[in-house]
């Protein structure tokens, strides 16, 4: 694993092919462009990025590997219409503490062949979190910190993410901003940006750290409040 240099072209040009080439046969015979244009640089910002991330997010735990911080290439068939074998994109997730699986929050980037997105927080929460959650959301203390958290993101202009339910769950209470927050089974921010100048240079990583610092204050509220 070398330095972060950025993404390269190639990387771009690899993305686009695969999404015009979504197949089986297609990756095996370029699979040394996944591991060059691919994993190899994805690698790389994993461990400069959490080089950065350490001065915000202190127990920062950079896995940089497929099913650790670099997420795998492959979809999740079983229960999509659609059969595309393969994602059109590199996502990674960096996230604090030892356990992946038991991580409140992770800070994200999504890769496209044109798109960069990056993003903060819990996707889909398992049941005993969800209840930690809305507990956490009506706490007297905790709850007004995460409507601020919230209200500061949006107003940066990041997009809030998660809502599912159309009605708060029985046995809450909450109103204005609490409210609609308890009508989340996750919560994450994020948006999707062209693919900045900056992601062909070791620059990116000062790129996502300028959205994932104004992201921080719901990551902190997630890790504080329902981290194990």
């Amino acid at each position: 694993m070398g330095e972060f240099t950025g993404f390269s072209e190639e990387t771009t040009r690899f993305l686009v092919d695969l999404t015009a080439h979504n197949e089986k046969a297609w990756l095996d015979a370029n699979r040394a462009r996944y591991e060059a244009h691919w994993l190899e640089p994805a690698k790389a910002f994993v461990q400069a990025a959490a080089d950065a991330l350490s001065d915000i997010a202190p127990d920062v735990n950079p896995q940089p590997e497929v099913n650790g911080s670099i997420m795998r290439i492959n979809r999740d068939v079983r229960f999509s219409e659609d059969k595309r074998p393969y994602k059109d994109h590199l996502g990674i997730g960096i996230w604090e503490g030892d356990d992946k699986k038991a991580a409140a929050s992770m800070f994200y980037v999504r890769i496209t062949a044109d798109s960069v997105g990056l993003g903060a927080g819990g996707h889909g929460f398992a049941k005993d979190r969800l209840t930690a959650y809305r507990g956490a959301v009506v706490d007297d203390s905790s709850g007004p910190a995460l409507v601020e958290a919230v209200t500061t993101a949006e107003s940066a202009g990041w997009e809030i993410r998660g809502e599912h339910y159309k009605r708060t769950p029985t046995g809450y209470e909450a109103e204005g901003d609490a409210e609609r927050l308890l009508r989340h089974n996750a919560l994450w921010i994020g948006q999707e940006e062209d693919a900045p100048a900056s992601l062909r240079s070791a620059a990116f990583i000062d790129y996502c750290m300028d959205g994932w610092r104004q992201m921080l204050p719901l990551h902190r509220w997630l890790v504080d409040n329902l981290q194990d």
